[in-house]
C-alpha cells in the first residue's frame, strides 16, 4: 500500500520541521492569506453586495465572518470564506 505524506510531515521527516509540529492543524495565517472585499465575496457567491450588507447588519448576524476595519471598509479573508461555503455544503448522499 502506498501513503502518500503532507508537506507538513515531510518537512518534519527531513528536519526542516520539528517532528511535535509535524501532526498539528495550523490556524490559517489571516494576515497573509489573502483578503476579499464586499464585492468580491458577492460576485464568488453569486448574490448583491446588498445581500452581504444586510447579512452584516442582522440579528443574529449572518454570512461569511468579516472583518471591520472602519465605517465603510469590510473586508473578508480567505480562508473564512472557504471554511463558511464547506460548512453549508451538503452531501444529498450522507443527507438522505
Amino acid at each position: 500500500m502506498k501513503r502518500t505524506l503532507t508537506v507538513t510531515q515531510l518537512a518534519g521527516l527531513l528536519g526542516a520541521v520539528p517532528v511535535t509540529d509535524a501532526g498539528k492543524d495550523e490556524t490559517p495565517d489571516l494576515l497573509h492569506s489573502g483578503w476579499y472585499t464586499t464585492d468580491e465575496v458577492a460576485e464568488l457567491l453569486g448574490v448583491d453586495a446588498s445581500t452581504l450588507r444586510r447579512w452584516r447588519t442582522s440579528n443574529p448576524v449572518q454570512g461569511p465572518p468579516f472583518v471591520r476595519l472602519t465605517s465603510r471598509v469590510t473586508m473578508y479573508s480567505v480562508p473564512d470564506v472557504q471554511a463558511w461555503l464547506a460548512s453549508r455544503r451538503v452531501d444529498p448522499a450522507k443527507a438522505a
